[in-house]
């Protein structure tokens, strides 16, 4: 029989990718299986048990009753009742089966994948969660958590740079798409987000970016880590931007000099300033804001 026009198959999970992805050692997820038959429901090729989306919704109910305190049974019992196919009915049509969401990890789940540098998971949870909630509540429930996760690990062991940098590889990557020029921006001047000099946490500012195309369909453009005051000021030229936002993460790169020396532009432009990096001694025209979406808001505003 021809398969050239056959559906590609869900890709299948193992015992360990799924027990890493939920924080549930694999022996338990065996009981379970044994037990209440909450299990894998797929083979591979080859013969072996494998997890697809819906059997993973099931056991990440079942650990959130259980964790809940409801007893394993009620749990699975609950878990099983899930109803993964909510297409509508249509008399005389067969409904077409649909492929449940993928489901929203938690920051623990995040974090355990993390520190384990398991890609493929922190991509498809960044994903189900940008998907379903946006950037600012993933970057605000999600990002930030794992982070101070990483960050505690690595005042306790002195290690973990390397999970430090697959999270941030990761999370960049899928900030990345997002921060494309909206189809219909409501600004006719861009906005220029940048990095203090020396500042290479840049996270952040990919974040204020991918919040302003989708939400707000506000136009930016990122100047990234580190960048000069010398090439802020050729952007700054070069595109005429209505804001320019300098981030500065630690009180090293929070030096406000530089920000006094930006040229004078006309039309003129609003600066402003975020992050806990910076000192008190900021010029007078330079407008701090205390939070993604306090920047949000005041870039919005001053754009439209």
């Amino acid at each position: 029989m021809s398969t050239e026009n056959a559906p590609a198959e869900e890709p299948g999970y193992g015992i360990g990718a799924v027990a890493r992805r939920l924080g549930v050692p694999a022996p338990t997820l065996r009981t379970w299986n044994l037990r209440y038959g909450i299990g894998p429901s797929r083979r591979s090729p080859g013969g072996h048990r494998r997890y697809d989306q819906a059997d993973l919704r099931r056991l990440e109910e079942m650990a959130r009753l259980i964790h809940q305190g409801v007893a394993p049974a009620d749990a699975a019992r609950e878990a099983l009742g899930i109803r993964l196919d909510q297409a509508p009915v249509v008399a005389g049509v067969p409904p077409s089966p649909r492929l449940p969401e993928a489901a929203v990890p938690s920051a623990d789940m995040l974090a355990r994948a993390a520190a384990v540098l398991d890609g493929r998971t922190l991509d498809e949870g960044l994903s189900a969660a940008l998907s379903r909630y946006g950037v600012a509540w993933t970057w605000q429930r999600l990002v930030l958590p794992v982070f101070e996760t990483i960050s505690r690990g690595q005042e306790r062991t002195g290690a973990g740079i390397d999970v430090e940098h697959v999270f941030s590889d990761r999370v960049m990557a899928a900030l990345h798409p997002l921060i494309a020029r909206p189809a219909a921006p409501v600004n006719e001047r861009p906005a220029l987000l940048a990095c203090a000099e020396d500042e290479q946490h840049s996270l952040p500012v990919y974040a204020l970016a991918a919040v302003l195309a989708t939400r707000c369909r506000v136009e930016s453009r990122v100047l990234g880590a580190r960048t000069p005051p010398a090439a802020l000021a050729g952007a700054m030229r070069a595109l005429s931007p209505g804001v320019v936002f300098v981030w500065s993460q630690q009180r090293a790169t929070g030096d406000p000099e530089p920000l006094g020396a930006l040229p004078a532009l006309r039309p003129p432009y609003r600066l402003m300033v975020g992050g806990p990096g910076w000192r008190d001694e900021l010029p007078r025209a330079a407008v701090r804001v205390g939070s993604l979406e306090d920047a949000v808001r005041a870039i919005t505003a001053a754009l439209t």
